[in-house]
């Protein structure tokens, strides 16, 4: 099963009935199985909906409008940019305003979100590509289309076992068998969870790498990293 005709007919097999009844017309199983698609795919931050794009960077310090968010990406979802191969730090809107309003001249890398605009220090001396990464919300499934795919074909199969469960869950509602419908959703949102407690456990396994910490020793007096101060072999 990995196409939405795949998906339709098992749910018209489990339904006992065709598209040729009022209930569960061609149109209605087309949005509900996207509605599906878009609920499934949303419930967890899957590692098969992220995404990277690159785009030309500008830089204009005397605007600080931001830039618009890639379309179709998930709000506050950049978790890594660079311009011109340079990492940029991210930071929280308000202190990322307090910097620029306190350091105006300053080229730290540092960027921020708000809203669907993202921000990049004007005065970092960079050029060349931005690069993001991040999250990106699925498309819509084409209507007149059986054979498209969904963002669990080939990944992860269970996801479409969980949107199976969930448009039963709103066939069983349009029949007003309100019981059934709930627990087909429970039964959706169970498969789901089992699939990201899998997904976690892989991602248990990444490791930083071994000059990466957390923190890093500041000198209190002299105001500079110790890792700056103390350097090895530095009197041979």
């Amino acid at each position: 099963m990995r196409i939405k005709g795949d998906i339709i007919n098992d749910i018209l097999v489990q339904l006992g009935v065709s598209t040729t009844v009022a209930f569960f017309t061609d149109q209605i199983l087309d949005d509900w199985v996207d509605k599906a698609h878009v609920w499934a795919a949303g419930t967890h931050k899957w590692p098969f909906t992220e995404g990277r794009i690159n785009t030309t960077y500008v830089a204009d310090a005397s605007l600080e409008v931001g830039f618009n968010y890639p379309e179709g990406w998930k709000p506050d979802s950049i978790r890594l940019l660079q311009v011109g191969g340079e990492r940029f730090t991210k930071v929280n809107f308000q202190s990322y305003q307090r910097f620029r309003e306190d350091f105006p001249n300053d080229s730290k890398k540092i960027f921020s979100e708000h809203g669907r605009l993202y921000f990049i220090n004007p005065n970092a001396d960079v050029s060349g590509t931005t690069t993001l990464w991040g999250q990106f919300t699925p498309a819509a499934l084409a209507e007149t289309d059986n054979t498209v795919t969904t963002v669990f074909s080939d990944v992860a199969e269970e996801g479409h076992e969980a949107m199976i469960e969930e448009v039963l869950s709103y066939a069983k509602k349009r029949q007003n068998k309100l019981q059934e419908s709930f627990a087909h959703h429970q039964k959706a949102q169970q498969i789901l969870e089992e699939l990201w407690l899998r997904v976690k456990d892989e991602q248990f396994g990444y490791q930083n790498v071994e000059d990466e910490g957390i923190f890093k020793r500041i000198d209190v007096l002299g105001g500079a990293l110790r890792d700056d101060i103390f350097k090895r072999d530095q009197f041979f």
